[in-house]
């Protein structure tokens, strides 16, 4: 996994986390969703990564 991947999806991640954070405190149940959504995407991504990682070596 290149350092940009890496930077890139944890990135995606935190701000996932932001959002929900928001939405919570403020009753936005669509903005919390969506960052749970893009957790998970970002979740998704890292694990693919990990897998070429494994074949690499």
């Amino acid at each position: 996994m290149g350092l940009d991947d890496k930077i890139s999806n944890k990135g995606e991640e935190l701000s996932g986390k932001a959002k929900e954070a928001t939405g919570k405190a403020t009753g936005d149940d669509e903005l919390e969703a969506e960052g749970k959504g893009d957790q998970m995407g970002a979740n998704l991504k890292q694990a693919g990564e990990k897998v070429k990682d494994v074949f690499k070596d």
